[in-house]
């Protein structure tokens, strides 16, 4: 039996969990990767493939009422804080039951009542975004804590540098999390960041800055974990750079030339998250493999009926373009 760090502090059914959001997130993504194709999908579709490790360690410590700031590459984040998954996908169809009533669709999935802020088509977005709630959460004294996801891209926007640095200063319940999978678009992060880690950077605002494997679910949990409970107990923020790779382009169509022969393929080969879970909690007998596959098999019928749903749905009412506005028209 081979020992998985991390993993004796987690029950069976939490592992289960964790791999439940894992795949769900993948089958949504591969089956969009597919549909979007077909040219039935409006607008911009930004998949989160191959980083769903760190969604899943990092929700699996919060609560419904804790917040998270999401980016373009939002739907991973999303499914693992709890979002209805037939709503998601009707909202990236555009249909009138989307979870936003098919006006947002792909990049601006939100669901307030999960603690889910907002996919976000603003770079850098997300950092003020959870200041605000981190405040809020501070002065009325909850345990409440934020979180926002941004790319290594994202991490050069001045926006992050001046919420890092209010979070400081204020001592914000607020997690700073850096997907950093090695491209900003099409451009690699040695070409626009000087320096190998991004979380070097928390150095400069008196915060933590740690350094994981986002492929690893067991250390995104436990990095996670550490920083969610300071930030609870009033120790203020962390940034956390989690080092991942996407599968598939910067967006749906992007030819990714940028990428070296074969690179994708090697990354699914040997440090693909759902693989590695696999592999380690199975050899440790801490889940058997039929358990997994029976996941499998709940996962894809809920995606295959998503995706039948969503096509079937009806489009929004013309009226209802003016609702859901600050101003009334």
């Amino acid at each position: 039996m081979t020992e998985v760090a991390g993993s004796t502090e987690l029950s069976k059914e939490q592992l289960l969990d964790a791999y439940r959001a894992m795949k769900t997130i993948r089958e949504f993504e591969e089956r969009l990767h597919t549909e979007f194709a077909t040219g039935e999908i409006p607008g911009f579709v930004h998949l989160y493939a191959g980083e769903e490790a760190i969604a899943a360690g990092f929700m699996a410590h919060l609560d419904s009422d804790d917040y998270v700031a999401s980016t373009h590459r939002g739907h991973g984040h999303a499914i693992a804080k709890g979002c209805d998954v037939k709503e998601m996908m009707q909202e990236i169809y555009g249909k009138d039951g989307g979870i936003c009533r098919g006006k947002g669709g792909s990049m601006h999935i939100a669901d307030l009542d999960k603690g889910m802020l907002g996919a976000n088509g603003i770079v850098g977005g997300g950092p003020p975004l959870v200041c605000g709630v981190g405040l809020s959460a501070k002065v009325r004294g909850t345990r409440q804590v934020a979180i926002s996801f941004t790319g290594d891209g994202g991490a050069n926007q001045g926006t992050i540098f001046e919420s890092m640095n209010l979070a400081s200063v204020w001592d914000l319940p607020v997690i700073f999390c850096i997907e950093n999978n090695g491209y900003a678009e099409a451009t690699a992060q040695a070409f626009s960041s000087k320096g190998i880690d991004i979380a070097k950077r928390a150095d400069g605002f008196s915060m933590p800055g740690i350094v994981v494997d986002g492929h690893d679910f067991f250390a995104v949990h436990e990095a996670a974990g550490e920083a969610i409970s300071r930030s609870r107990d009033g120790g203020g923020p962390t940034m956390i750079e989690c080092k991942v790779n996407r599968y598939f382009g910067h967006f749906e169509g992007d030819a990714q030339t940028y990428r070296g022969e074969n690179e994708v393929e090697n990354i699914r080969a040997n440090k693909d998250c759902l693989m590695l879970f696999r592999n380690r909690v199975t050899s440790a007998g801490l889940i058997e493999d039929s358990d997994l596959d029976k996941v499998d098999e709940e996962v894809g019928k809920l995606i295959d009926e998503a995706v039948e749903e969503a096509k079937a749905a009806p489009e929004p009412e013309p009226e209802r373009l003016l609702t859901d506005v600050y101003v009334s028209y």
